[in-house]
């Protein structure tokens, strides 16, 4: 049986047509979702304004989607189902600089393989419209007149009906018609300026409009991503050195235990990829509970030359050619934008059109030419602070968000010094007494003014809003750990020499690597050397890592060095022991506060970033408005 094998697969031979396509089907169509994707991404490049989406069964029995596009001609209608044809095109040079969603030439060649399709389309100025249908097995496609508007209709049913073990494999009609619909709020989320419609079994679920101004987009967010997630959100709008990135990052005490409202867009085009991720996830590190997700929904801008969107079948990942710009520019962008957050700006009312936009000191800091210091350089710097003016009225007037630096007096770098050697350090107190909320409701601090302490836990504060209720230890140990940061950058990472070298065995390339990034090591304290084609030497460490294992720790900065071009890890490390000092050095629980020393706390809580959320992520603070207080007490009913 076997030397029949071999001698039949020593030849070679032209695969058929047929099965060519259904292996090219099993690339691109996984399930009803990866089908909609295709045809929905073939839609919007037709030019397509409305697209309606008709579902029977979770898309198993029935995928239909009809567009106002701008059709196929009668003639291209055979072509539109071969392999390897398209319309989006020509040569090397289209291929480098991509704008097209589709353009591989194969999806409904590869869905007209595993199903039976039939494709009606009109152009503009055509007499009438013209229909090609295929079937799985039958692949010579029939082309005939019919009735059809102008644009195009799709229709494809009996999904892996000639590939019943493919059909095995889908799951249950519910979570088929759940994928499928997520597919379509991606799509919805990158193109505002396109209608859908869905419908599963008769029945509409989701009915969008064209969004074209600010109010409607923000509905539109609110329809696919929950009317709670802009309520929770911080707008961002930046450009720098050619990449603009805008959208909205929910603050961190809108997490969520899966990551499953995480939205990001490169150049219209909804992808996953490990770096966006990476740096995401770097941004959130000091805010985020265990095991939380963020929540995001943004678009990322880039010269379509500098970005190769081939590199996957169905199209869910790209790379960048300049994978550690892009890194650090979103990973400086996004902890910024969360670092600047304070009570003031949770308090006011959802802002939907706020920009965020570097002011002209700023410029280039994360640009193509500068080096993000893994040592901290962010702290040094002058933080800013948010800046808000009414650019006007009308729908979808909102807020400008802008960046203006605090005068560097504003860092308080010889008070975090100090508490980097004596983080018990007293809190600053005003003067001794309760301070009263001024009359007609003048200006108040975002948190008030202490008014008792529970339990030895809990600050409670009255506001211009209500009752603020604050956890007096996890707050002051996100203000103490802050301090200890901007102490460290201030200072800088001191480094401990080795009485007796460490021997690294690592391979060839990851020597090389050491090399190129000599001088990343030695900002972070580690004085590398290298002995061999393959082997390192350690002589010097982190005076503060000096408990650590020095080679998992260079090994581990160096998996990352090769993966993303940046590493974090001895940072987190460093910040980790920061962490634990600042939390010994925090008020404890039972230790009673003078007023003085309460409103001491909430000043500080609102110069600090980040104040929102303890090192561990639990919140700090929390606001109940007098409406809340009202329908607790059936006030007003």
């Amino acid at each position: 049986m076997s030397e029949s094998i071999l001698n039949n697969a020593s030849r070679i031979e032209l695969l058929s047509p047929r099965l060519a396509n259904q292996i090219a089907a099993g690339e691109v169509v996984e399930r009803p979702a990866s089908v909609i994707k295709e045809l929905l991404e073939n839609s919007i490049d037709s030019g397509a304004k409305r697209i309606d989406v008709d579902v029977e069964q979770g898309g198993v029995k029935l995928l239909r989607v009809r567009d106002d596009g701008s059709g196929i001609s009668s003639d291209d209608l055979p072509l539109a189902l071969a392999r390897h044809a398209t319309s989006k095109i020509r040569d090397l040079e289209d291929l480098e600089r991509v704008m097209s969603l589709g353009f591989r030439g194969e999806a409904l060649a590869s869905i007209s393989s595993v199903a039976r399709l039939t494709l009606t389309s009109r152009t503009q100025g055509a007499d009438q419209a013209w229909q090609v249908e295929t079937e799985g097995r039958d692949m010579a496609p029939r082309v005939q007149p019919a009735a059809h508007p102008v644009g195009t209709s799709v229709e494809v049913r009996d999904l892996f009906f000639n590939t019943p073990a493919r059909r095995k494999f889908l799951k249950a009609e519910k979570t088929e018609f759940d994928h499928l619909q997520e597919v379509i709020k991606r799509l919805a989320l990158a193109r505002f300026d396109v209608a859908f419609h869905l419908r599963h079994n008769g029945k509409t679920i989701l009915s969008l409009h064209e969004a074209n101004d600010d109010a409607a987009r923000a509905r539109r967010v609110s329809a696919v991503c929950g009317a709670g997630f802009l309520e929770q959100a911080l707008p961002i709008e930046i450009e720098r050195n050619g990449l603009r990135l805008w959208g909205w990052v929910g603050l961190p005490t809108f997490s969520r235990s899966q990551a499953d409202l995480q939205y990001f867009f490169v150049n219209g085009r909804a992808v996953r990829d490990k770096l966006v991720a990476h740096a995401v996830r770097q941004a959130y590190r000091d805010v985020l509970f265990n095991g939380r997700h963020p929540t995001f929904v943004l678009f990322f801008e880039v010269d379509p030359a500098v970005v190769d969107v081939n590199v996957h079948p169905t199209k869910h990942e790209v790379r960048f050619r300049d994978g550690r710009m892009v890194h650090d520019f979103l990973y400086g962008t996004l902890h910024r934008a969360l670092g600047d957050v304070r009570p003031d700006d949770q308090m006011s009312a959802p802002i939907v059109t706020a920009v965020v936009r570097p002011s002209g000191s700023e410029a280039g800091e994360f640009g193509p030419q500068g080096e993000m210091s893994l040592a901290g350089n962010l702290l040094q710097s002058p933080q800013p602070q948010p800046n808000y003016t009414a650019p006007g009225s009308g729908a979808g007037a909102g807020y400008q968000y802008q960046y203006t630096p605090r005068p560097q007096s504003a860092v308080p770098v010889a008070e975090a010094q100090a508490a980097y050697r004596e983080f018990f350090a007293p809190l600053p107190g005003a003067e001794p007494g309760a301070v009263a909320l001024p009359e007609g409701g003048g200006d108040v601090p975002p948190l008030g003014y202490a008014l008792a302490q529970l339990k030895g836990i809990y600050i409670l504060a009255e506001n211009a809003q209500g009752l603020v209720l604050v956890d007096m230890h996890a707050a002051h140990e996100r203000i103490m750990y802050e301090r200890l940061k901007i102490a460290m950058a201030s200072e800088g990472l001191s480094g401990q020499p080795l009485l007796v070298p460490e021997s690294l065995a690592v391979s060839q390339r990851e020597a090389d690597c050491a090399e190129e990034h000599v001088s990343v090591f030695q900002k972070l304290g580690f004085e590398l050397q290298r002995l061999g084609p393959e082997t390192l030497a350690i002589r010097q460490i982190p005076a503060l890592l000096k408990q650590a294992e020095a080679n998992r720790l260079v090994a581990d900065v160096l998996a990352d060095l090769m993966e993303y071009g940046t590493s974090d890890r001895i940072q987190a490390h460093i910040n980790e022991l920061l962490g634990t000092m600042a939390c010994h050095g925090a008020i404890r629980a039972n230790r009673r506060l003078a007023l003085a020393e309460m409103n001491g706390l909430l000043r500080d809580m609102e110069n600090t970033e980040r104040s929102g959320q303890c090192n561990h992520g639990r919140p700090t603070w929390t606001q109940m408005g007098l409406d809340d207080l009202d329908k607790l007490f059936l006030r007003g009913r």
